[in-house]
């Protein structure tokens, strides 16, 4: 999992940058994005391995628990990055 976000965030620190927005914005910006792709990803297969199990529910529920967070930590850490160039959230 680990050598999954190391790459995921490379990749991210990679892409392009926006206009209006400094590097280190951008660059903390992609980084949240692609965590919460890491752990979207990473509850797709949970999802997958136990579908048909006694325990699908459960894992759906965790999975879904999984995916509220990452949006939610990432929401925070995009805003945090906002506040880099203006001081305040976008």
């Amino acid at each position: 999992m680990k050598k999954i976000i190391a790459i995921a965030s490379v990749a991210a620190l990679g892409l392009g940058v926006a206009a209006c927005d400094s590097a280190a914005e951008n660059a903390a910006e992609d980084q949240a994005a692609a965590t919460e792709e890491v752990i979207d990803a990473q509850a797709d297969a949970m999802e997958a391995a136990a579908q048909g199990t006694a325990t699908e529910e459960a894992v759906e529920n965790q999975a879904d628990a999984m995916r509220e967070s990452a949006d939610r930590a990432a929401d925070a850490a995009e805003d945090r990055a906002d506040m880099l160039d203006s001081g305040t959230p976008e």
